[in-house]
């Protein structure tokens, strides 16, 4: 069952050369205890697409100016401001990039869990004691109780981040947004981190937005994944397709950016060549393609739609690429483990 359906979703931000559209036409479904990744660059339009579901852009600075947000079958982009902050928190919660900056640092653990609980579940001061315990325990927090008296400054950033998970579930909302989760941790709080989220989905049927730019916490994490560039969704796919049959050069050197054990010794990582436009001065044609390797005359002239990918069309894999469309119709790349190896020097 389709939780949230994401529509044809514009947002602008005004800037000194005028409005930029930071999402462009964005579409994607989260059913029901799935988990979809949203992934790219930083500057693609990930957090921007998660703060216009949560309705965080606030005018005149930014906008939303078009689409449809669909959540539980209402529109959440035509909710007068009081019911949408009824749905955050107990319909859709949000766990930000750096908690430290999220939690509030003259308010001690307790009161920032509590708060949410008295105000959405109206549960009395001992009720929602009770419950906050319960969930610093739930997020494999030690000496829970005690925690409550902490301050933000007093917990390490992987105790921060699991507070913020634990704020996240405290009114069990059908859908989480987690942004860049465990951008500002080490390596190791990273895996934790990622393997207690997806064990509290699963646990809680919670369905999970993961937003992040590193395709590695994507393969043990999503069921789908939807790649942004530059504002666009330029690939969608089930999580193993795209790892192993990519149709977008984006995507291939996202892949090939990503650290794999089994590289011969001595392999080195191929980053993507340039960097992503300013989103004052898109290119006319495919915005990747002063990018890509790959790039014709065709690329430069005119911006692709997306559509099925020709290798997988049974699987609803999506790719916007003139490269990856049938023979027929002038598509000229094909897909293979070449361009997933970054020792190689074709791609």
């Amino acid at each position: 069952m389709t939780l949230l359906e994401v529509r044809d979703l514009r947002t602008e931000f005004r800037a000194a050369r005028g409005s930029v559209t930071a999402v462009d036409g964005v579409s994607f479904t989260v059913d029901a205890g799935e988990t979809v990744a949203l992934v790219g660059e930083s500057g693609c339009g990930k957090s921007a697409t998660a703060q216009s579901i949560m309705g965080l852009i606030v005018p005149p600075a930014g906008q939303v100016t078009g689409g449809q947000v669909i959540f539980e079958g209402q529109d959440l982009l035509r909710l007068p401001p009081r019911q949408m902050r009824a749905v955050r928190g107990k319909g859709i919660a949000m766990i930000f990039q750096d908690p430290m900056t999220s939690l509030n640092p003259v308010l001690t653990v307790g009161r920032q869990l509590t708060e949410s609980l008295h105000l959405h579940l109206d549960l009395s001061r001992r009720e929602a004691r009770t419950r906050a315990v319960e969930l610093l325990e739930m997020v494999r927090i030690p000496a829970a109780e005690s925690r409550l008296a902490s301050y933000p400054h007093q917990l390490s950033g992987g105790m921060r981040q699991r507070v913020m998970i634990a704020m996240a579930l405290s009114c069990e909302p059908r859908l989480i947004l987690a942004d860049e989760i465990t951008t500002a941790l080490d390596v190791t709080i990273q895996a934790q981190i990622l393997e207690l989220l997806r064990d509290l989905a699963r646990q809680t049927r919670t369905a999970v937005l993961m937003i992040t730019h590193d395709l590695g916490v994507v393969a043990g994490m999503a069921e789908r994944v939807n790649v942004m560039y530059a504002g666009q969704i330029v690939e969608r796919a089930e999580t193993v397709d795209l790892f192993h049959r990519p149709q977008m050069p984006y995507t291939w050197g996202l892949l090939g950016s990503v650290p794999r054990l089994d590289l011969v010794r001595g392999g080195k990582l191929r980053p993507i060549a340039g960097r992503p436009p300013e989103l004052s001065e898109i290119p006319g044609g495919c915005r990747f393609a002063p990018r890509c390797a790959h790039a014709r005359e065709q690329c430069h002239a005119s911006p692709p739609d997306l559509v099925t990918a020709p290798e997988t069309p049974q699987r609803g894999q999506l790719t916007r690429c003139w490269g990856m469309r049938p023979a027929e119709q002038g598509g000229w790349l094909s897909t293979g483990h070449r361009h997933l190896d970054p020792t190689t020097e074709e791609s």
